[in-house]
This record gives structure tokens, sequence and C-alpha cells, in this order.
């Protein structure tokens, strides 16, 4: 039985599961659904208009028109946003068939397309007479990583509307046979200084069944890390061009870089059946997620270089957990859950969504914040919505940044979530993530599943499966590993019960095995109420400190909601403190903090709190930083 392919970004031709598509699985209310809502009617509407007023788009027009150099806008990469916007615009299209927004593809496609040379070239910042010549500057140039990028946009154009004759897909193929043509065995050794194009020819591969394309991709994944690329002020590994990936054993160096590359790889492992590739890569994620995590998901310690650290390097002030970190994360995690069906994966995805994709965006969805960090020592000023900021030069989500990789990235994402709701295997169905949303598939096995979601994740923990028709399959629920205590329990359409409920472990599935029936309702319990974590103490930077979680989000203090005091950093927990929930909000309890009045910050008396002690309201990180300046963090001290 042949099925159709899923509208899903990444669609492995095996593996453990496979993505269940846009096709598939549509989110159809709750908390993701309100974000797509912003994500369609504003977020794509601001990215479109500012990569005109940048310049970014218009850089194709001059390449079309013979202009360039002269006139040029934007850094060496600003055509890699363009394409991540096509990208969003094309998921967005095929999640809900607006045809303003085709409409819209379709006019920066033909703007694209005119910028392109005879033999598949394209890009506005090299190869013209004036400018540097092709793959002259591979360690820093970006052209590889730009068609990567595109590469990308062709594939969610071409699963969502296989039909279309806008000409995206031809404009990547022909860019693909370029790059396999010039960098292919026997030709250019290198590789480009920032990985992207390794996912987007493995993609690309797989979507058109290209061969080449994939065989090109595990070209250079193998090339990197044998000093192709040269030195940078903070050594090769901020391109991880210091190790083979095979041989490395973490995550490391430019912390977007490394998991773009690892994702590429993760392709690369599944579709060769690369055993070794593929365990080099799961104990780089397990040594990654245990010391260079922040509890938010978010990756990247250091600002300089935009880096991970050194194991347990992770200060919630300096923090830098860029949001396109994030979204890489959340890309390699995804590839090693449909490889090895492991839980773990599923529950790293869940917490980056909440804590870092969906931070960065403000409320209206036309602000962003590039950096996440968990401390935020400094009110910050609200930008000039007509300014271009910095990137992480703001305490505030500012409108646009000189480098605005992360709303496009952030915009894609949200498009194309729905798609990573739910995954197959040969017997049944997994929910990876909890959004109400409505299920339509046929598993391998042939049944025809149909499943209909309804929850108010994670405002509470239940999640009421409704089953639409007959059919004997497997239904897999993950349990995050938050979340002991677990109940679960099936009813048919009569309110009988098929088992009593019973409780389901933490950190895995948990599996219904069974011949449903249309009126079918299983429901899966999970205790979001408000629990105290605490670090592992190889963190230095937050010892003696609480954080307070809820469900899959992370809550922080921010100091809008502090009465008689100024600074979230002068309050702290009160000893033994139990969060707990009422009015609505999550309050901890808090005493101010006193510190040494002399003029000398040290003394032999351990600093003490007032004995006035009160409540504060905690809010989930994710919405901080919407009611105007402030101060915030996610780790408060104890005394």
């Amino acid at each position: 039985m042949t099925r159709p392919v899923p509208s899903a970004p990444v669609v492995p031709t095996h593996g453990r599961l496979r993505p269940l598509g846009l096709n598939d699985v549509q989110i159809t209310g709750g908390f993701w659904a309100q974000r797509q809502r912003v994500n369609a009617a504003a977020t794509l509407t601001h990215i479109g208009d500012r990569l005109e007023s940048e310049g970014w788009l218009p850089n194709f027009d001059l390449a079309a028109a013979g202009r360039l150099p002269e006139g040029r806008r934007g850094r060496e990469f600003a055509d890699s946003e363009v394409y991540k916007y096509l990208e969003a615009l094309a998921w967005e299209v095929g999640r809900s068939g607006d045809r303003a927004l085709d409409a819209r593809l379709r006019a920066v496609v033909a703007r694209v397309a005119a910028a392109q040379e005879s033999d598949g070239y394209v890009n506005t910042a090299f190869g013209r007479p004036g400018q540097e010549p092709r793959w002259a500057h591979l360690t820093w140039g970006h052209e590889l990583y730009c068609l990567g990028h595109l590469f990308q946009a062709a594939v969610a154009r071409h699963r969502t509307v296989p039909d279309a004759d806008d000409g995206l897909v031809t404009l990547a193929r022909r860019a693909a046979d370029l790059v396999c043509e010039t960098f292919g065995a026997g030709g250019n050794p290198g590789v480009c200084g920032h990985p992207e194009i390794e996912t987007g020819l493995a993609e690309l591969g797989r979507a058109l069944d290209e061969p080449a394309y994939l065989a090109q991709s595990a070209l250079f994944v193998d090339r990197r890390g044998h000093g192709v690329l040269g030195d940078t002020p903070w050594g090769r590994e901020y391109f991880q061009d210091d190790t083979p990936v095979r041989q490395a054993h973490v995550l490391r160096g430019h912390a977007v870089r490394a998991n773009y590359l690892a994702a590429g790889a993760a392709d690369v492992a599944t579709e060769n059946d690369d055993t070794a590739l593929h365990d080099a890569l799961r104990t780089q994620w397990e040594r990654t997620v245990a010391r260079r995590t922040y509890l938010t998901g978010g990756q990247g310690s250091r600002h300089e270089d935009e880096a991970f650290g050194e194991d347990w390097e992770l200060p919630g002030d300096r923090a830098y957990s860029e949001t396109c970190a994030g979204v890489g994360s959340i890309m390699f995690s995804w590839r090693m859950l449909l490889a090895d069906g492991d839980a773990r994966y599923a529950d790293l995805i869940e917490r980056t969504l909440y804590n870092v994709v969906a931070t960065s965006p403000a409320e209206d969805g036309t602000a962003f914040f590039y950096a996440n960090p968990l401390h935020q020592r400094t009110p910050g000023t609200v930008p000039d919505p007509t300014e271009t900021s910095p990137r992480a030069s703001s305490s505030l989500r500012a409108p646009w940044f000189e480098v605005s990789c992360c709303p496009p990235n952030v915009a894609r994402t949200l498009a194309s979530l729905d798609a990573y709701i739910a995954t197959a295997s040969e017997d049944g169905i997994q929910v990876q993530q909890y959004a109400s949303a409505r299920v339509r598939t046929t598993v391998p096995s042939g049944a025809e599943v149909a499943l209909d979601i309804d929850t108010r994740y994670p405002a509470d923990g239940e999640v009421r499966i409704a089953v639409a028709a007959d059919a004997s399959f497997t239904l897999s629920l993950r349990v995050p590993a938050w979340a002991e205590g677990a109940t679960l329990h099936v009813l048919t359409a009569d309110g009988t019960a098929v088992e009593p409920a019973r409780r389901v472990a933490a950190g895995v599935y948990a599996r219904i095995e069974r011949e449903f029936h249309r009126g079918d309702v299983v429901t899966l319990m999970l205790p979001v109420a408000p629990r105290v974590t605490r670090p592992d103490p190889h963190i230095d930077a937050v010892r003696g400190c609480i954080a307070i979680e809820r469900g899959p989000e992370v809550l922080a203090l921010e100091s809008v909601d502090l009465v008689g005091v100024d600074h979230v950093d002068d309050v702290v927990a009160v000893a033994g403190a139990v969060p707990v929930e009422h009015d609505g909000r999550i309050w901890l309890p808090v005493a101010r903090r006193s510190g040494h009045e002399d003029l000398w910050p040290y003394a032999s008396v351990e600093p003490s709190a007032s004995v006035d002690p009160g409540e504060v309201a905690l809010i989930p990180y994710h919405s901080w930083g919407n009611r105007g300046s402030s101060t915030m963090r996610v780790w408060i001290p104890t005394v």
C-alpha cells in the first residue's frame, strides 16, 4: 500500500518512527494554535515588510538588473533570511491554504529566480563583476549556508503543493546540481563555515528522490573536522572543524552551527544506515543535554562567539541561548527521535518549544528576542519600532536586527509545527507533543486512524483523545520525564471503563494496544502542579538557587510583580519554600535580601533575609518582557 508522503520538514526513508505531516495532523486550538494565528496574521507580514525595507529582498532585483554590487544591503548571509521566509510561507500556505500568502510566495520566488545565473548559481553577495569570486570565502561567506535554506524552502513547497508551478523547486534543483558538480568527489574539497547545506541537501534529495544530493551531504559531513577552514580567534571548534563528527563526544563551538551540523549528520546516518555515525551523534546529544543545556532547553552560554561553554558553564545572567540555537536543537532532536523512537528527544523538544521558541516573539508577533538569558539585571528600554537593533543588545524584544536570523527561523518553525505533534510506527501512533489537534492517517499495518485531541495543556494537564473511527492499533502517549504520578484511563463510547485508571511511568510512552471503536476516549492526566527544581552542584553559577517549573513551562520572577522591592536581585526564596497555585497564578514565598552595609562586600557573617517574608507571583518565562522595562530571573537564591 502506497501512502502519501507526509507534508513535513523531515521525512526519512526509514527509521523507528515516521512523521505525520500537515496532511495528517492539524492543530485546532490552544497555546500553539494561538501562536500560529499570530505568526500567520502578523509575523509573516512583519518579516516580509522588513526584508523589503532593509533591502535584503531588493538585493535580488539589483542582481537581476545587473546593478550589483552598488546598492546591495545587509550582511553576506542576508539571502538566507529571504529563503527562511519563503519556507515559512510555504508551510503556512500548506497549513491554511491562504491565497494571499501563496501569491506573496510566488512573487518572492519570481524575484529570486530572476537573479539566478544560467548555471544555477544564485547569491547576491558574491560572483558578479565588482564582487568577490564565487566560493572564494567559504569560511565566512555563507554561500552554501544560504543555499541550504533555499533547499529547505523548496522542500516545504514540494511537500505541501507538489504540483506548484511557481518554479521554486526547479530553482533549488539547478542550484543543488551546481553544488554537487563543484564540490563533489574530485572537485572543490571545501566546506561552508556555517553548516546548513548538509541538512538542505539531504532533505532535498529525499524529496526529489535524488541520491546525488544525499551523497554530497555525506561528503560535507565527513570533510568537516580536518582543519579545512583554518583557525579563528575562538579556535577551530567555532565551526566544528577541530574534530571529525564521528570522533566528537559533545556539541561545541558556535551553538547554531553545531546543531545544524548534527542535524545534517543525523540525516546522513539514517539514510546510509551508518550505525557508527548515529552512535556518535547519540553520545553528543546525551552529553550536551546533561552538561551544556539550560533549564529552558536553551543552548550556548557565551556571547562573544555565540557558543557552547565548557561542561557545566551555564551562567543565567550571561546566557546567550540564541533563539536560532533552540530551533537547531529541535531539528537535531527530532531527527534522533525519528531514528531511535526514544521519548527523551521529544521531552527536550517540548522544553525548547515552550521556553525558547515561544519566548522569542512578542505577544503581537512583531518583536523578538535574539538571546534568551535566564537572568536580566538591567531594565531595558523599549526599542524604536522603526530601528534595526544590534543583535542581543536589548533586554526587550526588538522588531529587527542587523543579523535577523531569529524572526524567520521562529516563523518557519511555528508554521510547520503541526508536523511535530505525532508520529507513526509499524503498529500505531505516538503522540509526541500535546495540543488540541485533528489526526487522520493510515498506519503501515493498513489501519485508518482518526483521533481528535482536546486539551488546555499546559494550562492544565488533562489530555483527552477521542477515537473517531474503528481501528486496531497501538496508541502511545509520551509521558514527560517531569510527570511523576501521571494517570491514564480508557472509556468506551457508553462510558464503560476498559480498564481501571492506572498510573503510568514518566519519561517513556504509555501504550494502549487494542481494537479501538468510534467513541472510545483515552484520557491522560499529567500533574502540572508547580514544582521546585534544583541545579546540579557542578553548575557554579546557580549553586544555592532554586527554579520553579509547572508542567513544561519554566517560571520566572519579574520585577513588575514585586511590591516594595525594586529589583529581582533584592529578594530570596524562603528556606524550604514551596510554590502554591491560587488566583490563577503561581506564588513563591520570598523575603527581602539583606546585605553587608560596608564598603567591602565580603564578610565572615552569612548574609540573611529580612523577617517579613511574603509571596510573589511568578510568570511563565516565555511571557517575560511583555509588560515593559523590567528585571527578571529564573534561578532564585535561597537562604
